[in-house]
């Protein structure tokens, strides 16, 4: 006799305000999605910042075994904050503007394939970055990128075009900030900082690679340095962005290392998941090895 294992339980936790179309209304095309795959599953919605890891905690503590973040990288980082140590998986059906940690994990961008990886999933597990106590899954980063992170927020509207006009806008303000990294091995450098990026995942969102060689299971950042961003170099470094050879293009200097120390010569901004964080002058960035279950 053929005995058919349970569904899967889910829990679906929505942030209603994410992506930049707002007439779907995701809850109905989530239960019709969900109901479609034999899905045995509720959903949950956000009201505030940092709802998503209370909720992701509480429906871990009730038993779901994956959680699905429906939003951007900010609700993709708060859900899977509230799953560390947990005996639940991440699942991720991306609406945000970049979703970065989908495209590295390759789940599909469309609701409906979204809804069904979720339903019908296989499990891996993925490294986790913090700096100074803030997690981070995909990129954490100091410098432009987190000042354009600060602005693109204050922006209003939301989108690619929104982010590319506020860094095109901001990269004629912005100057670099003294430095001095310490990298696991002992090197030390003394150098500027356009962007310091740490990359536990190849890129920051919209396929803008800015580690096209990073793995997120190898126990390991990719550290991606851009001392200075002259026109020449912008240039550069927007191509390799877009095709994922910055590696390659001398645009930018690369390092790995599981622990990096940095000390700034002044208040510089810093960013987790594309969140704008605060300024500080002093950072501590760690890996910790496969410490996230996540559903693909």
């Amino acid at each position: 006799m053929l005995h058919l294992l349970p569904p899967v339980r889910i829990c679906f936790i929505l942030n209603p305000t994410s992506g930049t179309n707002r007439t779907q209304d995701v809850p109905v095309l989530l239960t019709r999605y969900a109901t479609t795959a034999g899905a045995d599953f509720s959903i949950r919605l956000t009201e505030y910042a940092g709802h998503a890891t209370e909720l992701a905690r509480v429906a871990a503590f009730e038993g779901y075994r994956v959680i699905v973040a429906v939003g951007g990288d900010g609700t993709v980082n708060e859900v899977a904050r509230g799953l560390l140590g947990t005996a639940a998986a991440l699942g991720i059906v991306p609406r945000g503007s970049g979703n970065g940690l989908a495209r590295h994990l390759r789940i599909p961008l469309d609701l409906p394939g979204a809804v069904r990886r979720a339903c019908q999933p296989t499990f891996q597990r993925i490294d986790a970055g913090r700096i100074n106590g803030h997690w981070f899954f995909c990129t954490a980063g100091l410098g432009f990128d987190a000042h354009v992170s600060k602005m693109f927020a204050k922006a209003g509207t939301r989108g690619l075009s929104t982010y590319v006009k506020v860094a095109l806008r901001e990269y004629r303000r912005y100057r670099p900030v003294p430095v001095q990294v310490q990298l696991e091995n002992a090197l030390l450098l003394d150098t500027h900082c356009y962007v310091l990026a740490f990359a536990n995942a190849a890129q920051y969102g919209n396929n803008a690679y800015i580690a096209p060689r990073a793995d997120i299971q190898d126990g390991l950042l990719d550290v991606c340095l851009i001392d200075e961003l002259p026109m020449l170099r912008a240039v550069r470094v927007g191509v390799g962005l877009a095709l994922g050879t910055l590696a390659t293009s001398g645009g930018a200097a690369y390092h790995t290392s599981r622990h990096i120390r940095v000390a700034a010569a002044q208040p510089i901004g810093f960013h987790v998941d594309g969140d704008y964080v605060a300024d500080a002058t002093d950072f501590e960035v760690e890996l910790t090895p496969l410490a996230l279950e996540v559903a693909v």
